[in-house]
């Protein structure tokens, strides 16, 4: 045999074990996708449960940003509608808020493709926020005010009985520390609201999931994501501070962000200190019930 046979015969050998371990890895990455759909389908699904979010015959708009939050909730709705044991409308609806340089087009092209049912509801919020924010303050209170009222008003005109916001679990221990911190008060995100003027309830699906998770989903998906501009770019948020400080716990303590949020969904009141949920004054009056109600065993020992 020549040198030459003897080169192509390795040459061969060595493409073949490349294409093997190629396909291998191709396998694994798709076993460890389909688990972190499978994951998320299931969170989903129990947060739906756990809290009742969705009923037959529900017309559920959902809120799309063009974020990856809002991105996966849609997707992973989607999927739940076709497996679930209920009957239940989606409908995407985006808040064009005229901010300069907002690529209108990605959305309705995006959600064509899909063929799933859509609004784009063109509110000028970008305006008056700008005009009505101070120099150096953050936008995201008065943002999220106006996009609220004005989601809020069109799931009315289009008889929606749910609206869908996209927060996850790092959203809602954000915001529980945001209260506590500056607003002082012990309160966060609820997976389900009824709205103060009490013509929407709130859902939240994606409060039991992981944003990590919602990260990875995003790109493996490779929706096309529509950054922020008005808000996201802002320096010295607090929210962003809060954000990095519970990363960093996470880091150096894994599972203590599943803790938080446990203790979140398991609350003690008479272990606070708020007069409006726990009688505190009143526990003398229980105190003399409980002994009223006791049976002394050292009195039944005496009887006997």
């Amino acid at each position: 045999m020549t040198d030459t046979a003897v080169t192509t015969s390795s040459s061969v050998s060595d493409a073949s074990a490349s294409n093997v371990a190629s396909a291998a890895a191709a396998a694994d990455d798709k076993r460890a996708f389909n688990k972190l759909q499978k994951r998320l389908r299931r969170q989903v699904g129990n947060a739906v449960i756990d809290y009742g979010m969705i009923e037959e015959g529900d017309k559920v708009m959902v809120c799309l940003s063009g974020g990856k939050d809002s991105y996966t909730m849609l997707e992973i709705l989607r999927s739940l509608q076709r497996n679930a044991p209920v009957n239940f409308s989606l409908v995407a609806v985006n808040l064009d808020q005229k901010q300069p340089g907002f690529p209108e087009h990605v959305l309705p092209e995006y959600l064509d493709k899909l063929g799933v049912d859509y609004h784009i509801l063109e509110r000028d919020t970008y305006s008056v926020v700008k005009e009505k924010t101070p120099e150096g303050k953050t936008t995201c209170a008065l943002c999220s005010r106006l996009r609220r009222g004005s989601l809020y008003g069109f799931a009315e005109e289009i008889g929606a009985t749910k609206v869908a916001l996209g927060h996850h679990r790092e959203d809602i221990l954000e915001t529980l520390f945001l209260n506590m911190f500056f607003g002082g008060s012990l309160k966060s995100m609820p997976p389900k609201l009824l709205s103060d003027d009490a013509k929407n309830i709130v859902i939240r699906p994606l409060a039991y999931c992981r944003e990590a998770d919602i990260e990875e989903f995003s790109q493996r998906m490779e929706f096309p994501i529509i950054p922020c501009n008005l808000c996201g770019s802002q320096p010295n948020m607090q929210r962003q501070v809060v954000k990095e400080m519970l990363a960093e716990w996470e880091v150096k303590y894994p599972g203590r962000l599943e803790s938080m949020f446990k203790a979140v969904t398991n609350v003690a009141p008479s272990q606070l200190a708020d007069r409006d949920l726990f009688d505190f004054k009143g526990l003398e009056a229980e105190q003399a019930k409980r002994r009223e109600n006791r049976i002394d065993a050292f009195d039944l020992g005496r009887e006997a």
